[in-house]
């Protein structure tokens, strides 16, 4: 029955003379996502206002479900819509969205008329009124309640006459695109996706690298990981994913380093070439999947001594969680039953059996110099390899 959705929006409407700029992003956002829904649609912006009017058949979920995955949108309103044909008309309306949306009538509801177009002969207060007797005329089973109604009925007056009862909570956040860019360490584990989807969602677009570690990792370690992109890329579009050939610069560093020290000087060239790749796509940081005291590499002095190579600010949106509150994101996004598929990524394959955990940064350099022969010229082969996935 629902022909059109109001589209609520919450930090875009304190942008100020800048929101229109905000606006646009979310109209852009909200006409990609529909793209790839059954039906189709027309979003206009109007008078604070995004509208997304239904103008063929339509499947009713697959839309509130695309919507759902816009960064940006605070709510999802399904209206139905009458023009200005006289109250009687907007009566008869009324009381047959109450009977299709509410089957059980033993509710309390409330009207809550906005009169937007002021020549409207009625004002707020009359509308409110007026329609509150006409639904318990046809409804006497009704009552009012003006403080908790289990029915609050928008009715706004503007071009036509809006009707709504329900928001459909949407993910919040930021339009992406309003952000900038960062580069995603993306792995096949459960923390870098949330991170991904937690910094995306304030309106950052998102690239992505993956280190793959062949014969020691599969093909299906490295499609777990496409997989993964693919569930952020249902909110942000199309994530570039760069799979680099790491496998040269892991077995060179477990030959020539302290094994206790491999994960951190394994971690830190993962970060340089991850900061290449950022810097050459115009990416404005790098972002992770870390969190404090998780595994020894994240540790505050491992954190300290990885972030010791990048010139570009590193986001750890996950560094104050625990893993059940990461694992919680997870599933609200559905990457958890792909993370833990049971495929390794290439850092768990290296692994000591006793990693220092309060690495010395000094003592971490010094150690990088075993590598000075050839690690310039493996970092560069790894370069080479870097095959980009447009995941979408």
């Amino acid at each position: 029955m629902f022909t059109a959705f109001l589209i609520k929006y919450a930090e875009i409407g304190i942008k100020g003379k800048n929101r229109y700029l905000f606006e646009d992003a979310l109209v852009k956002q909200i006409k990609y996502a529909l793209k790839k829904c059954e039906g189709e649609f027309a979003v206009r912006k109007t008078d604070g206002r995004i509208y997304v009017d239904a103008v063929s058949d339509f499947d009713y979920e697959e839309t509130v479900a695309g919507l759902q995955k816009v960064f940006g949108i605070s709510g999802i309103c399904p209206m139905v819509y009458v023009e200005d044909e006289g109250f009687e008309k907007l009566g008869s309306v009324v009381v047959d969205y109450i009977d299709r949306v509410y089957p059980d009538k033993n509710k309390s509801f409330k009207v809550s008329a906005r009169r937007a177009r002021k020549n409207y002969p009625l004002n707020s207060m009359e509308i409110n009124v007026e329609l509150g007797g006409i639904i318990l005329d046809a409804y006497p089973e009704m009552h009012v309640d003006v403080h908790q109604p289990d029915i609050l009925l928008s009715i706004e007056v503007r071009d036509k006459i809006y009707i709504y009862s329900e928001t459909i909570p949407g993910p919040g956040g930021m339009p992406v695109g309003t952000g900038g860019k960062a580069m995603l360490l993306l792995s096949g584990g459960i923390d870098s996706p949330v991170a991904g989807w937690m910094i995306a969602r304030r309106g950052v677009k998102i690239d992505a690298v993956y280190f793959h570690a062949p014969p020691y990792t599969s093909e299906r370690a490295k499609q777990k990981v496409v997989d993964l992109a693919g569930k952020i890329a249902a909110y942000t579009g199309p994530v570039y994913l760069h799979v680099i050939n790491f496998t040269d610069i892991q077995l060179y560093i477990y030959d020539k380093c302290p094994h206790d020290e491999l994960t951190i000087i394994m971690r830190r060239y993962m970060m340089r070439i991850a900061e290449h790749i950022a810097k050459q796509t115009e990416c404005l940081g790098l972002i992770t999947g870390e969190s404090i005291g998780q595994v020894a590499s994240q540790t505050m002095h491992s954190l300290m001594a990885t972030d010791d190579v990048c010139e570009l600010p590193v986001y750890r949106p996950v560094i104050g969680f625990d893993k059940m509150d990461i694992v919680a994101v997870s599933e609200k996004i559905d990457t958890y039953e792909t993370s833990i598929q049971p495929y390794e990524d290439c850092c768990t394959i290296f692994v000591a059996r006793h990693p220092v955990t309060k690495p010395n940064v000094n003592i971490i350099r010094k150690h990088e110099h075993n590598l000075d022969e050839k690690i310039d010229e493996l970092v560069k082969a790894a370069l080479d390899t870097d095959e980009v996935i447009i995941v979408k």
